[in-house]
């Protein structure tokens, strides 16, 4: 086997994810370029990944200026507001993208990402990697087995973890939805994307109910600091206290995002000035804390999606009623399950899930690596998440949000219509 040459646009925690199924599986993809600005993360990038020089680059700009294609594929993990141009641009001068979801926070940028791609003949192909772990497709074969029968209604939970939420849509980088994008949309479009795939049927009506309830100044502590260093009187008592969070030597999520020097005494010196010291009451976040969508498919079936960002346990769960049997399903790092409950003889049947790989997302990080390169080479799987298909994913996230604002019921074909004329005009 050949291995496809990437150059990855990022090297956070995104880009350093799918940079390590490279150096895990070096017959498959070599990673020989990267771009990004922060200098810490660019030198550890280049010497894990021994990239050339000439190919090193301070940002996705300088990467993009000349006409000269340095590689066949190109993994756009930039934050969400840059993917437009970036994506725009990758594609014109000959790429293949993976691009990190979502596609972009504004609406008809998405359908115009799409029908250059097609028009272009270039692959995109979005990062929804739900659909490649054993666990999703084992529930996606249960439901379109016919096993519980027509389904009549769903309720899928996404439960963040209380420290998730803060370190991701409180303190950090999806925190506002003007430098990042409605937090329906940048944590859940994993969700409708894969209750899409799975359902295989398009939603008609939906309303959405939610708000930024909890991370505001009024229900801070008395005496609360603006900063966790600054010798907080509510230290103690309070669960999003950044020194006992971040304070501590190792890697990984969520210790990197402070600082990618592994110690302590480096993590507590970044959050006397950085994003993840400041308290939580006292932030500059304004996506919701708490959403709920409710759907109603082509076919009269209703759906449930529940976004909770006070979770004790970052996970997944989910009931599915069928006319047959009812399906209990939590995905989880601490273990994943699948249950039938069989309606006429009370069993109780057990779904086998094959066991996970080293990756994250439940396998999925290194599932959709594999999925690109087959799609690359022209052998795309039946889990492929093309970017026509993300569209319709992002579509009902959107609709979501002018349903919470505006406190309304969308009718999803003419939300469709809508965005069609906006992306042609």
């Amino acid at each position: 086997m050949t291995p496809i040459d990437t150059i990855i646009v990022g090297a956070g925690g995104r880009g350093n994810a799918y940079g390590n199924f490279a150096l895990e599986h070096p017959r498959e993809m070599r990673v020989i370029g990267v771009a990004e600005p922060d200098p810490i993360r660019r030198e550890r990038f280049v010497r894990r990944h021994d990239i050339a020089p000439d190919l090193v680059f301070d940002d996705w700009q300088s990467l993009l200026a000349t006409h000269d294609k340095k590689a066949p594929t190109i993994i756009n993990c930039t934050m969400d507001r840059f993917h437009f141009e970036s994506t725009l641009r990758m594609l014109a001068l000959g790429y293949d993208v993976l691009l990190e979801k979502p596609m972009t926070p504004v609406l008809e940028e998405n359908a115009r990402l799409v029908r250059k791609a097609e028009e272009l003949g270039r692959v995109l192909q979005v990062c929804h990697v739900l659909r490649y772990t054993p666990f999703w497709q084992a529930l996606r074969e249960v439901i379109q087995s016919g096993k519980i029968g027509r389904v009549i209604s769903v309720t899928h939970r996404e439960n963040l973890s209380y420290y998730h939420m803060a370190h991701s849509f409180v303190r950090g980088n999806w925190r506002s939805e003007a430098t990042s994008g409605p937090m329906i949309l940048s944590k859940c479009c994993h969700d409708f994307d894969i209750l899409l795939w799975i359902l295989r049927k398009n939603v008609a009506r939906l309303n959405s109910f939610g708000s930024l309830s909890h991370f505001r100044p009024e229900h801070a502590p008395e005496g609360a600091t603006e900063r966790c260093t600054d010798g907080c009187p509510a230290a103690d008592s309070c669960k999003y206290e950044a020194t006992r969070l971040y304070a501590r030597d190792g890697s990984g999520f969520p210790l990197n995002a402070v600082s990618w020097i592994p110690t302590k005494e480096a993590r507590l010196e970044a959050l006397k000035t950085g994003w993840y010291g400041r308290c939580v009451y006292h932030c500059d976040n304004d996506v919701v804390d708490h959403q709920t969508v409710n759907m109603e498919l082509e076919d009269g079936a209703t759906v449930t999606l529940v976004m909770n960002g006070q979770g004790d346990e970052e996970c997944r769960t989910m009931r599915w009623d069928g006319a047959k049997a009812t399906l209990y399903g939590k995905f989880s790092a601490r273990g994943d399950e699948i249950t039938l409950h069989h309606h006429l003889t009370g069993e109780v049947e057990d779904i086998p899930i094959i066991a996970r790989d080293s990756s994250g997302h439940g396998g999925g990080d290194y599932g959709i690596m594999r999925s690109f390169i087959n799609t690359v080479n022209g052998n795309p799987d039946d889990s492929v998440t093309t970017a026509r298909e993300s569209l319709e994913s992002h579509l009902l996230a959107f609709a979501a949000e002018e349903a919470r604002l505006n406190k309304s019921v969308v009718d999803m074909n003419e939300f469709r219509a809508r965005l069609e004329t906006q992306a042609r005009a």
